[in-house]
């Protein structure tokens, strides 16, 4: 419920600060007093959006704040999911607007994006005018009222958790025989592309072999001519190394007994001997096993021309890359072989959800159907006193072709004010007043069955009188046992059935004149109903009617 309203340099308004009742209050004032105004700037603080002429002239920033008790409303898991601290007996809502076309937004202290305040603010209070009467012609408004009436919040939360596991298959579904499609469209290339690495026989570390290789062979005269000078060098026949060492070890050897050292001198000539005299061997091998082959050199060539070619193609640098894209094509072919299991697979879990939702839906349909039918016959019996005594109304459920997130109903309101009329939907025969005296009773009848946030009526009354006024008042009185209600009325057959009345007026302050509210005490509501009644100038007969009406609308309350 709205707890006050802050307002500051607003329009007519310099500083506004008002505390308000729960249950049923009426607001009244003279036309032009600024009932509009104050309307307007609670509008704003619940998100609609503004500009610099909203603030009163000669301001720099306009203040609108209310405060509310949420406490009815489960809002927690709104306020967790926002990052908002959560007080539910004092939630804040605050606006500022700045001359200079800014404009910011906060709940609770935090700054917030106007989609957020604005979101809030429909959980909050609903402005209902004669602009709001065009819901009644909303079909998703008026399944909104069946599932209400037919207290259907669980069926569709499990409804609506089927359905968003049915779309994601669906889209599952499309996105994989999209990909189906797009890869079979590749098959051929990918085909290609993978029986070419596969007919270059790749091998691990072959590159570098074949490098090494390459080399070898295209120096093959070189490296001979040399292994053969080293060996000519190391045991020619002639001053070969090996052949030198040898005879220095014998020499040596035969000092021993005349110079110790010569013993020392002979073991470092062994070791050099038997070194130097393996690798003449080993020289003389690799002399022979170097051979200038054209042949194998060309199939190096070739090969390694081969290797280069396809990394310039694939555009990687080493063969270990094209065997890792030769394994990524074999992969993906594997895919495109299994998409068709994959999409029957896929198909059938769409199917089998499909078929779940169907009947989720069709028990939807059956609850809606049997509310549909007591909601009409209590909407005839509630309007029939406010001037429509030969209304017949009936709710048609019509199957769509497919579910939405909904279910799978399509509402119409069908209306006829007369009994020779036809019904028809109700937006195309209802008169404005008529559509008044509907929307009043569906939001009076949805009241009894679940949380709704506070609802003021912006002079819903306007062409009625007498006693279809004092059974509208009745009904807003009962609607405001079970919430917070408001009335901005001119009627005193509703005016007196509030249980609080705050009177809106103009007040010449110096040079500027000023938009006040305040609320009325018992002698003051008297004459303040008196006046609607004969108008401003008062008499004793309308003050006596006043208490009079006063009285019995206090009595019925008592009563009831």
């Amino acid at each position: 419920m709205l707890k006050s309203l802050f307002i500051q340099n607003f329009v007519l308004i310099d500083s506004l600060d008002i505390c308000f009742n729960p249950g049923f209050s009426v607001i009244t004032g003279e036309t032009g007093a600024g009932k509009s105004i104050i309307l307007g700037a609670l509008s704003l603080v619940l998100g609609q959006r503004a500009d610099g002429k909203s603030i009163k002239q000669g301001a720099d920033k306009c203040v609108i704040e209310a405060i509310f008790d949420v406490s009815k409303y489960q809002l927690e898991p709104f306020f967790l999911g926002n990052d908002l601290e959560y007080d539910p007996e004092s939630c804040i809502l605050r606006r500022e607007l700045y001359a200079s076309g800014k404009s910011r937004a906060f709940v609770n202290d935090s700054p917030v994006p106007l989609a957020i305040l604005k979101e809030l603010g429909t959980k909050l209070i609903d402005i209902h005018s004669q602009h709001q009467n065009l819901l009644l012609g909303d079909n998703r408004f008026q399944l909104r009222v069946v599932d209400v009436m037919a207290e259907n919040e669980i069926l569709l939360i499990l409804y609506k958790k089927e359905y968003t596991r049915y779309q994601g298959l669906r889209k599952a579904l499309s996105a994989l025989k999209e990909r189906a499609a797009q890869s079979k469209q590749e098959e051929d290339y990918i085909r290609f592309q993978l029986d070419q690495l596969e007919e270059a026989n790749l091998q691990p570390n072959e590159q570098e072999e074949l490098e090494q290789e390459q080399e070898t062979l295209s120096h093959a005269e070189e490296i001979k001519s040399s292994l053969y000078r080293v060996s000519s060098c190391l045991d020619g026949e002639e001053q070969g190394v090996v052949s030198l060492l040898k005879e220095s070890l014998s020499s040596m050897d035969a000092l021993e007994r005349y110079f110790p050292r010569a013993k020392e001198i002979a073991e470092r000539l062994r070791s050099a001997y038997i070194d130097l005299n393996d690798l003449a061997s080993e020289m003389e091998g690799m002399i022979e096993d170097v051979e200038f082959n054209p042949d194998r050199l060309a199939w190096v060539n070739e090969r390694l021309d081969t290797l280069y070619a396809l990394q310039q193609k694939h555009r990687v640098s080493s063969v270990d890359d094209l065997i890792a894209l030769r394994d990524q094509f074999r992969a993906q072919l594997t895919d495109i072989e299994s998409f068709d299991e994959q999409i029957a697979a896929l198909e059938k879990q769409v199917q089998d959800a499909y078929k779940e939702l169907l009947q989720q839906a069709a028990v939807l349909s059956e609850q809606r159907k049997v509310a549909a039918v007591a909601f009409a016959q209590q909407l005839v019996q509630m309007v029939a006193p406010l001037g429509m005594p030969h209304t017949r109304f009936q709710v048609e459920v019509v199957p769509r072709k497919e579910p939405e997130s909904d279910g799978m109903d399509e509402i119409r309101f069908l209306f006829s004010a007369n009994k020779s009329m036809a019904l028809q939907p109700v937006a195309q025969t209802a008169s404005g007043g008529e559509i008044s005296r509907l929307m009043l009773c569906i939001k009076a009848m949805i009241a009894g069955f679940t949380a709704l946030p506070t609802i003021i009526f912006d002079e819903v009354d306007t062409g009625v009188s007498g006693d279809i006024a004092d059974k509208m008042g009745h009904i807003m009185q009962d609607l405001g046992s079970k919430m917070q209600v408001f009335a901005i009325t001119h009627l005193p057959q509703i005016a007196a059935q509030g249980e609080a009345h705050y009177f809106v007026y103009k007040e010449d302050v110096k040079d500027r004149t000023l938009t006040r509210i305040r609320p009325l005490d018992k002698e003051e509501r008297i004459r303040e109903v008196a006046r609607m009644l004969s108008g401003s100038a008062l008499t004793e007969a309308s003050l006596a009617n006043a208490k009079d009406l006063l009285g019995m609308t206090a009595d019925r309350a008592r009563r009831d």
